[in-house]
């Protein structure tokens, strides 16, 4: 057992040690992280970019709306029969053409589906703001529970660093009594596993760390060659304790303000304008048009008029009407359309309503989750306290030689439960306090200490 140990934690000391060539290290405060996180997670970027993309067709479905202009031009030459609408004959031979003409249109009516379409297209924009705002909270929740794993990550080290500062403390002193005969021998070898044992948890924990430190990098997408340190953080732990909130209050404000409500209501509105754009493609659509232009002819070895009297004068031209379309029968096609975007209108529905259930069981789960975690940490800190002055009681006999070394063994180690308890306590209420604003749309970078 003794030998599994010793190669196990020769292992690991060397993977740790090959892990740390060639890389930098670089300490990381809680904001620092936050902020690096908001500039390069992944789905947060492709969630802007959607937005670009959301505010660009919005505003091309609003100019829609108005008249469409376009100009054309063309050149050409024949060479055989033609005919030439200035003389009006056909002429054998090289001809010249130049037109140029510029063209408007603009829908007069069609079912109200241009504007419908706007419509459609501008609630989509404001449920892909959402969408990013509410990718925002996310990105600080992950990094926040990430950073604060790894704070705890460090606390443990630390506790079993003292651990097994206090285990070698102990062994010197059996060694020390065995040799005078005043200790069994037995005690020096479970107290040298209680030392090898603590060595190893150590090794577990720098592990975990390692593991969790790695996590962190990516998710902020940071060089994983890079070994950060995170920095504690300066938190009042009491304040959070003495903090208080109202349920009714965040029920409230997270109707008010949760981002995901908001996105699911505007996509709710876009998915039901898209609908009615759809079935205005029942209706007789009209469009009213002009066309201005001219054109110039060249014929070869004849007598031409000039381009200005051509192009100017002679074959100007303008043409404005109306053209009606009236839908009479396409194979069910618009029908077929306008039901996909029925149902799809009717889904969203659905999502908005789970959504709503969905913010008011998060708040009441935060809600009772924070009170939980207060209850949690007096618990713990009490704990903490009784197995400190348990630990230092029982050491006391053990030293006198009224106690055994199991008795001080089971006590040393819920002294140590008892430490790391009461840490993951605290870290643990430090985010439930942040999952109080993820949970009422309010969390922001601001709320990070």
């Amino acid at each position: 057992m003794k030998k599994n140990i010793l190669t196990f934690l020769a292992f690991s000391i060397l993977v740790i040690h090959a892990f740390g060539q060639d890389t930098t290290v670089s300490k990381l405060t809680f904001k620092d992280a936050i902020k690096i996180g908001l500039e390069n997670n992944v789905i947060l970027n492709q969630q802007k970019n959607q937005l670009a993309y959301t505010e660009v067709n919005k505003t091309s479905t609003m100019l829609q709306m108005a008249p469409s202009i376009d100009a054309s031009a063309n050149a050409s030459r024949v060479d055989g029969n033609s005919f030439n609408p200035n003389e009006g004959k056909v002429v054998n031979g090289k001809t010249d053409y130049i037109n140029a003409s510029i063209d408007a249109s603009i829908p007069v009516f069609n079912g109200m589906n241009v504007v419908n379409t706007y419509r459609q297209a501008h609630n989509a924009n404001e449920a892909q703001l959402h969408q990013v705002n509410r990718s925002n909270q996310d990105v600080i929740r992950d990094v926040a529970a990430q950073y604060l794993t790894c704070l705890l990550d460090q606390e443990l080290i630390q506790i079993d660093k003292e651990n097994i500062a206090g285990q070698k403390l102990q062994y010197d002193q059996i060694h020390a009594q065995v040799e005078l005969g005043s200790k069994a021998e037995a005690d020096l070898y479970n107290q040298e596993y209680q030392l090898k044992n603590a060595e190893l948890l150590l090794v577990r924990s720098r592990i975990k760390l390692r593991n969790d430190i790695a996590t962190l990098a990516l998710t902020i997408q940071v060089d994983p060659t890079t070994i950060l340190e995170v920095e504690e953080v300066n938190w009042d732990i009491n304040a959070l304790v003495a903090d208080s909130v109202s349920l009714d209050e965040m029920i409230t404000l997270a109707q008010g303000r949760r981002s995901d409500l908001k996105q699911a209501d505007f996509t709710e509105k876009a998915a039901r304008y898209g609908y009615a754009a759809l079935k205005g493609r029942y209706y007789p659509s009209v469009y009213a048009g002009a066309s201005y232009g001219s054109r110039y002819n060249y014929i070869y070895g004849d007598v031409n008029r000039t381009f200005e009297q051509q192009f100017r004068e002679d074959n100007v031209s303008f043409s404005y009407g109306l053209n009606v379309s009236i839908p009479i029968f396409y194979g069910f096609r618009n029908r077929a359309q306008a039901a996909f975007s029925k149902v799809t209108y009717e889904n969203a529905k659905i999502r908005t309503h789970n959504t709503e259930v969905t913010v008011k069981s998060d708040v009441i789960r935060a809600y009772q989750n924070f009170n939980d975690t207060k209850t949690a940490y007096g618990a713990a800190n009490a704990q903490l306290r009784a197995a400190e002055l348990t630990y230092k009681m029982e050491k006391e006999r053990y030293d006198l030689g009224i106690s055994t070394m199991v008795q001080l063994t089971t006590t040393n180690q819920a002294y140590v439960k008892a430490k790391g308890d009461f840490q993951n306590a605290k870290y643990n209420l430090m985010f439930q306090r942040l999952m109080i604003g993820y949970a009422t749309g309010t969390l922001k970078i601001e709320d990070i200490p």
